[in-house]
This record gives structure tokens, sequence and C-alpha cells, in this order.
């Protein structure tokens, strides 16, 4: 058997980031061979990874990152299973180094970005994803991101917990000065606190409309109060709330949150008017960190009497 030196299992960890005793195990079956060790670990790496790949990943962080000089920007979300592991330095320096991947590549969807070798390493992102699970000891998954062309505006809530971003078009050099880049991260808070779906009434598709007015209507007439009505002036009822639906969930018809005498569209406005040109929202990207992922609901209760039970 090899003489295992501590020295040797130190620089093992720092190397694969692996605690002392699965370094001390790799180096005890590779018979001291460092690169066979680091070999070792990584195929334990890829069962233990395959072992987790059910378990339920609801927590993590979205992040955004920009590139100036490609006039890009990306918003992502990876997800672990606990907040905890949200929080460690190197789970989010891996979620950042996804980002300038994402932003050298260009990849088409997430096939693609695993595919790919992550920024600055040798090795495809899959690869380093499956290292990190057997390292942290959870499972992980890069859920989803969007590559955003053009003049954007960002704003990431709550240390990850959702990320905007906006796309606006502008007279030349107006998304240069500080004004505009204020305007744009308060643009951006707006969608964070206020939740549009859509950015101004022309772009509610048709269908969705007619299916509002067919609900209201419904509505009405089923209130015996207001079923009685003229068919005109329920009809004029009708518009009224469809006007409604628009200031709730068009962006630009919203209530500015920082100045409730004007609309998102006046706000614009105002900054276009004081730089001298044109802004325009063009489209916008939320994510929340989970959204949609079924959480698996824990019996703490059951749990502690399991234990105490033996």
């Amino acid at each position: 058997m090899a003489d295992i030196s501590a020295k040797d299992v130190m620089a093992l960890r720092q190397k694969t980031g692996c605690g002392m005793m699965e370094c001390k195990k790799a180096l005890v079956a590779a018979e001291g061979n460092f690169d066979e060790a680091v070999k070792v670990l990584r195929e334990k790496g890829l069962s233990v990874a395959a072992k987790k790949a059910d378990r339920i990943a609801s927590e993590g962080i979205v992040d955004i990152a920009k590139c100036e000089e490609c006039a890009a920007t990306v918003i992502a979300e990876v997800n672990s299973e606990t907040d905890f592991v949200a929080k460690n330095a190197s789970f989010q320096a891996f979620v950042k180094s996804i980002l300038s991947t994402i932003l050298k590549n260009k990849p088409a969807d997430i096939t693609a970005l695993l595919a790919a070798n992550l920024d600055g390493t040798d090795r495809t992102v899959e690869a380093e994803l499956k290292d990190k699970i057997f390292t942290i000891g959870e499972n992980m998954t890069i859920r989803r991101f969007e590559i955003v062309e053009g003049v954007t505006g960002i704003y990431i809530h709550g240390g990850g917990a959702a990320g905007v971003v906006a796309k606006f078009e502008t007279s030349e050099g107006i998304d240069a000065t500080e004004e505009f880049k204020e305007y744009a991260k308060n643009v951006c808070m707006q969608i964070a606190a206020m939740n549009p779906i859509y950015v101004c009434p022309h772009c509610v598709p048709k269908n969705v409309i007619d299916a509002e007015k067919e609900i209201l209507m419904a509505q009405i007439k089923n209130d015996p109060k207001l079923a009685s009505k003229p068919e005109a002036v329920i009809e004029k009822m009708v518009s009224g709330r469809v006007s409604k639906y628009y200031e709730t969930n068009c962006l630009n018809e919203q209530q500015y949150v920082k100045d409730e005498n004007m609309k998102v569209k006046d706000y614009t406005a105002s900054v276009a008017k004081q730089l001298g040109g044109n802004i325009a929202i063009m489209s916008f990207v939320k994510y929340e960190r989970g959204e949609g992922i079924e959480k698996k609901e824990e019996d703490f209760a059951a749990e502690i009497d399991k234990l105490v039970k033996g």
C-alpha cells in the first residue's frame, strides 16, 4: 500500500474540492497516483450525480451577465436543493462561469450548453456540473437561460431570488448616459414588483382579450343586479374592465411604483424628453427562482418521530 501523506490529501482536496476522507480514499484506491485519484473522484462523482438526479432542486439563484462588447445580456436560473448551497461561494462562482460560457458560445438550448466547454476550462459544462453535485452533495440543475441582444437594463432581487432583463430601443447615445441606466433599472424594478405580462395593449394576443371578455360577460350576466341592464351598457362595462386588465398586465399602462401620478409610459416619455431623444420598451424577461417547480413538502414532526423510534 502506498504511503499517503496529509500533504497529498490536502493537494487533492484543493484541486477537486472534495472532502478530506473522499480524497484519502481516492489516493488509496489509486495507490498514491495523483492523476489517477482525480479520475477516481470524477468517476465516483458521475455515479453520485446519477443517484441524486431525481431529487427536487427548487432553490438556487437567478443571475445575469452583460457583455458590453457584443451587446448581449444573459439571464439564467441554476437550481440547488437548499438555500444553504445557493449561498455557497463555489456554487455562485460556478453560476458566473455558466453565464460567461453562454455569452461566449451562444448555445441554442440547455443540451447545447451542457455539451460546451465551461469557460476557462477544457471540460464540458455537464462534466463540471456533475463534479459540483458530487463535491457539494446536492442535486443541481441548469434549468433555463435566455440571451437578449441589444440595449438592456437589468435588476437582480434578493440575492438571486428573481431577475429581470428589459430590452429597449433608443436614440443613438442615450443608452450610454447615467440617466438612462437609472431609468432602465427602475423599469426592471417595476417589472419585478408588479409582474406585468405584456409591454403594451397592442402586445396582448386577440384570443387572450376575447377570452377575458367572455369571462367578464359571463360574470355580468350571472349577477342579478347587472344582467337586466341594456346590452350597450353591458358592453361599456366590459370595455371598462378590459381597460383594467391592461392597467394590471401591461407594463406601459401600469401605475409607476415610484410616482403614483404617472404611468410607466409617462415615465418613459419624461426621461426621453429630458435626454433629448426617443426611448421605447421592446420586451422583457423575468425569472423567479423555483417558479413552477413542485416542491417537496417536509413533515418534520413525522421525521422526528421516525428518528425517536429508530
